[in-house]
C-alpha cells in the first residue's frame, strides 16, 4: 500500500513539474525571449529536451519505433528550416527508478516562435508514411510502452558573464 502511494505521489510530482515547466516556458519564457529578440533584433536558437522513460524491457522497442516513425519527420523539419539539429543521448549508468529516463532527445529549433507555433506535421507524415493505419498503430505502441515523458525547454548559462 505504501509503495503504491509513493509511486502515485512521485507521478503526481513529475506531472506537476512537467506542467510547471511547460506553462512557464510557453508563457513567460517565450514572451520574455520574444521581447528580448525584438529589442536587440537577434533571432536566437531555442532548445527543448524531450525525456522518455520506457517500461522495463521496452527501451529498445521504443528506440526502434522512434527511429522508424518519428525521426524521419524531425529530419524533414530540419530540411524545412524549422529546426537546426536533433540529437539523442542515453545515460551511461543507471539512476534511481524515480529519476530514471532512457532517452533524451534534444531539438534545437530555429527560434522560440517556431518552437511554439503549433506546426501541423500531418502533411509530412502522410507523405512519409502512405500506410497511415500501420503508422498510427506503431505510434500508439511507441507511447503505450512509456512510463513517462516530459519536455524541458533549456537555455545556456554564460558562466563568464558578470
Amino acid at each position: 500500500m505504501q509503495i503504491q502511494f509513493a509511486k502515485a505521489k512521485r507521478r503526481l510530482a513529475m506531472a506537476a513539474l512537467g506542467l510547471s515547466a511547460f506553462l512557464s516556458s510557453s508563457t513567460i519564457g517565450a514572451g520574455a525571449q520574444q521581447s528580448a529578440r525584438a529589442a536587440d533584433g537577434k533571432d536566437q536558437p531555442y532548445v527543448i529536451e524531450y525525456y522518455y522513460k520506457a517500461k522495463w524491457g521496452h527501451a529498445e522497442e521504443f528506440l526502434a519505433l522512434f527511429k522508424k516513425n518519428h525521426y524521419p519527420v524531425l529530419k524533414k523539419e530540419i530540411e524545412l528550416g524549422r529546426m537546426l539539429k536533433v540529437s539523442m543521448t542515453v545515460p551511461r549508468y543507471h539512476t534511481t527508478e524515480d529519476g530514471r529516463w532512457d532517452y533524451r532527445v534534444t531539438i534545437v529549433f530555429t527560434n522560440a516562435a517556431i518552437a511554439n507555433d503549433n506546426f501541423d506535421s500531418s502533411a509530412l507524415i502522410k507523405q512519409l508514411y502512405p500506410d497511415q493505419e500501420s503508422y498510427k498503430k506503431e505510434e500508439r505502441q511507441r507511447f503505450e510502452i512509456l512510463d513517462a515523458h516530459w519536455d524541458l525547454p533549456v537555455k545556456d548559462v554564460d558562466l563568464e558573464a558578470r
